[in-house]
């Protein structure tokens, strides 16, 4: 079982280093922008294997809250990670750029998690284990007022909370 999510992991490491349109980036950040430590990073049931190898988010064109393939594409791997780990209730964020007026990045951020929440429902994850929130412009992962850092905050986060709800 391991070995088939190391392969997934690495293959779609590999199509996110090449996809410049925006899919889950050039490796795992967690929802304060951190890379990973590698500490669990053997447990395949982890929170820390599901931040570093699955992926824990997604990325957003600008003002937009529909998935794009390569969105799609990471949102099969967490679904069928979260799945085979029934153990964990999930909290998608929504996040937004710092352009724009406070409430509408909070709206936006909402639709974000709530685009994410739908698809993995759609791909068979309980959504009784789905919880979402929105912090719009107000937890960037980076801050500076170029594209670069724009893109890496139009993002939705999947984070991992331990018992079943």
């Amino acid at each position: 079982m391991r070995s088939i999510y190391l392969n997934v992991a690495i293959l779609f490491m590999l199509v996110a280093c090449s996809d410049s349109e925006g899919g889950f980036g050039n490796g795992s950040l967690g929802a304060d922008g951190s890379q990973g430590s590698g500490f669990g990073q053997d447990d395949v049931t982890s929170s820390t294997f599901f931040k570093e190898s699955i992926g824990d988010h997604v990325l957003f064109k600008v003002d937009e809250y529909t998935l794009n393939e390569a969105a799609k594409t990471a949102l099969n791997v967490q679904a069928n990670w979260l799945i085979d780990n029934p153990g964990f209730v999930i909290i998608i964020e929504g996040h937004a750029d710092e352009r724009g007026t406070r409430e509408y990045n909070l709206a936006l951020g909402f639709r974000r998690a709530q685009s994410v929440q739908e698809y993995l429902v759609a791909r068979g994850v309980s959504g009784l284990r789905l919880k979402t929130r929105s912090y719009g412009k107000e937890r960037p992962v980076e801050i500076c007022s170029v594209e670069r850092c724009y893109g890496k905050n139009r993002r939705a986060v999947t984070i991992l909370a331990s018992g079943s709800s």
